[in-house]
């Protein structure tokens, strides 16, 4: 199964998107809230390119991107393969 790893923030309306849309294929995925971590936001955007938004999406170390780009691979056929469903 594929290492999933979601940075999110509290109330964060296209968070809950990105976790919903794992959560309806049955992936498992490890939430990092970084609303009050500098630490684990600041290794977020060294991981996710400069990008400061969130979510930022992992599955086994690569970045996906926000909730649009998760939400446009799945609609191409593309998030399945990652998730190890396809």
């Amino acid at each position: 199964m594929a290492r999933i790893e979601v940075y999110t923030k509290f109330l964060c309306p296209y968070c809950t998107r990105a976790k919903a849309l794992l959560e309806n294929k049955g992936a498992a995925f490890e939430e990092i809230d970084v609303t009050m971590d500098r630490a684990g936001f600041d290794a977020m955007v060294a991981r996710a390119g400069g990008r400061r938004t969130v979510p930022q999406v992992f599955i086994d170390g690569q970045h996906i991107g926000g909730s649009d780009d998760l939400a446009a691979l799945d609609a191409r056929g593309g998030l399945d393969p990652l998730l190890g469903a396809g």
